[in-house]
């Protein structure tokens, strides 16, 4: 009897394609100094249909895709607090709002000028309002800013832009069938956001805690992950029923256990799925671009590109302005938003389904938001290289920063000033030794300036920056900023050119102390070790303990904990009098 015929399944072939072309076509750009999102991009335009045509399921693939946007907003929210976002409030509810209403706005009546029907003008003025979340935070978070003001700002934008999806989907929906519907549309659409997110949150102050707490008695690594995925894939899933957008949904459950103590573990195990379904989501999005639709109307296409970055950086910075942010901020805030995003591939393929955009035009709009989000790295560097240029023209820049440091010896160099920078400067300030920061909030800055303090826009991991501290003729230098990337980037700084200066890090816990330590830092403190053993004195005090029983106590469970993490007892408080002299 002959063995039955082997048929190769689609899906498999699809997916050695995708994993080739990603070996193959990302490290050639990489090794060029272009972005990895650059690589993906054009992997996925030369195997998708308009290209080779080497992968058959596309649209299977573009929605399996998707789930890399859902898992890195789900980070996201792991990595913010309820607290910190409602420090956010202001910008998600008022920039946001002003964000999405005035560029749809503009846009929506630069094409009815173009003779689009005002159906059609709603349409595309609301899909290219919206920015690219996975792109944008793709690189922030690559370099470390996703916790700076200028990530927060950038973040709250975009997750407003989310929301604004939900109408969005209503008012195509409406204008395909019923446009007299359209009021009692949104009002479902409305009704169906308010009880999904109230659903979210009761879910995840009550269930969510209470079941890792059981998962994680099991000591079970397998069943810990798959919690996490049920987490996240289930939270998809009801975002999908209620209307509203899967990364919306994704980020608001990272949200509720951004406060648990299972956050660290949670984010290790999905950030090697993160990271495949991300580049698969990039390579997805260059599967769209049609050359035969781009090659005869290239002209025009690069033209409209070009308008729509100009106008959305203008509006964008504008508006910026009007929140009373630094121009400086604004503008590289207008740079990285002026692209369009993937919720616009959403809305203008559902417009051309109900009829409501004719397929050629849809087909140039889709190709024109592809390049725009491509351009994504480019216009963030353009953004950085404006940001720079303004504020080393402004008071606090870089001139400033190269003249008061001219004549600085023997001073400490602070990297970052938010809370932990202001209290070490006050205690150097005590000890009547000179200091300098540096910081890239432009709030901070300005804010320290305005109290005659020296500190100065920058960032400590740029040679140049670096330089004009004087950080070669320093007595030490010290890292307090918040993001264990932006600390490490600062480090491997300060390091390439000092290895022998002493380097005083804050870190988050004991496995960031352990790293920084092994790059070269002299002294570590991570944060919630050192609260917590402080916190755990002030209880004591509090019930009558002695100084020395609570000294001892607070010393043993110290060394213990350091001890633990690998680190050989290297304690942040011992190496204050050894600051005083270089290694």
């Amino acid at each position: 009897m002959a063995a039955p015929a082997f048929h190769e399944p689609v899906i498999l072939r699809d997916a050695i394609v995708f994993l080739l072309a990603a070996i193959v076509v990302v490290p050639l750009f990489r090794r060029f100094g272009v972005n990895a999102v650059i690589g993906y991009l054009v992997a996925g335009a030369i195997i998708g249909p308009h290209g080779l045509a080497l992968v058959h399921e596309v649209e299977g693939t573009h929605q399996l895709a998707e789930l890399g946007v859902v898992f890195m907003l789900f980070s996201i929210g792991l990595e913010l607090s309820p607290e910190r976002l409602r420090v956010m409030a202001r910008y998600v509810f008022g920039l946001g709002v002003a964000q999405v209403v005035v560029t749809g706005t503009v846009l929506a009546a630069g094409v009815l000028a173009l003779g689009a029907s005002p159906g059609q003008a709603a349409v595309i003025g609301g899909a290219l309002a919206l920015s690219s979340t996975a792109f944008v935070l793709q690189l922030l978070s690559q370099r470390g800013e996703l916790h700076t003001h200028f990530g927060r700002v950038v973040l709250s934008v975009l997750l407003l832009q989310d929301l604004a999806v939900v109408p969005g989907l209503a008012v195509v929906t409406a204008l395909g069938s019923q446009p007299d519907a359209l009021s009692e549309a949104l009002a479902i659409a409305a009704a169906k956001a308010v009880a999904a997110l109230a659903l979210i949150l009761v879910v995840g102050r009550w269930v969510l805690r209470p079941l890792y707490r059981m998962i994680a008695g099991m000591r079970s690594p397998e069943l810990f992950a798959a919690a996490t995925l049920l987490v996240v894939l289930g939270t998809t899933w009801g975002m999908i029923q209620a209307g509203l957008s899967t990364a919306l949904g994704a980020f608001l459950a990272g949200l509720m256990l951004a406060g648990t103590e299972y956050r660290h573990q949670i984010e290790a195990d999905i950030r090697p799925a993160r990271g495949l379904l991300l580049g698969l989501f990039f390579i997805s999005i260059g599967m769209l671009v049609d050359f035969r639709t781009v090659a005869p109307r290239l002209p025009e296409i690069l033209a409209a590109t070009a308008l729509l970055v100009l106008a959305k950086a203008t509006i964008m910075t504008g508006l910026c302005r009007l929140f009373q942010l630094p121009l400086p901020l604004a503008a590289t805030v207008g740079l990285h938003l002026a692209q369009g995003g993937e919720f616009a591939f959403v809305l203008i393929s559902l417009a051309m389904g109900t009829g409501v955009l004719p397929v050629q035009a849809g087909q140039f709009l889709l190709t024109v938001v592809a390049i725009t989000m491509a351009l994504t790295p480019l216009l963030g560097r353009i953004g950085q290289l404006t940001q720079s240029w303004l504020q080393a023209r402004a008071p606090g820049g870089l001139a400033s920063l190269a003249s008061e440091a001219e004549a600085l010896t023997d001073h400490v160099v602070i990297a970052g000033f938010g809370r932990v920078g202001r209290t070490i400067a006050a205690i150097l300030d005590a000890r009547k030794i000179r200091w300098i920061a540096v910081d890239l909030d432009p709030i901070n800055v300005a804010a320290a300036r305005a109290q005659g303090l020296p500190v100065f826009f920058g960032d400590a991991s740029n040679e140049v920056i670096i330089h004009a501290t004087k950080i070669g003729q320093a007595r030490a230098a010290v890292i307090t900023l918040d993001a264990p990337s932006a600390t490490a980037s600062v480090l491997r700084m300060i390091r390439s050119e000092l290895p022998d200066i002493p380097v005083v890090v804050r870190a988050r816990d004991a496995e960031n102390m352990d790293e920084l330590l092994r790059n070269g830092a002299s002294q570590v403190m991570p944060e919630t070790i050192e609260s917590s053993l402080l916190l755990g004195g002030m209880v004591l005090k509090t019930l009558g303990d002695s100084d020395a029983k609570i000294e001892e106590v607070i010393g043993s469970l110290r060394q213990a904990a350091y001890q633990a993490s690998g680190s050989q007892g290297v304690l942040a408080w011992r190496s204050a009098p050894e600051m005083s002299k270089r290694p």
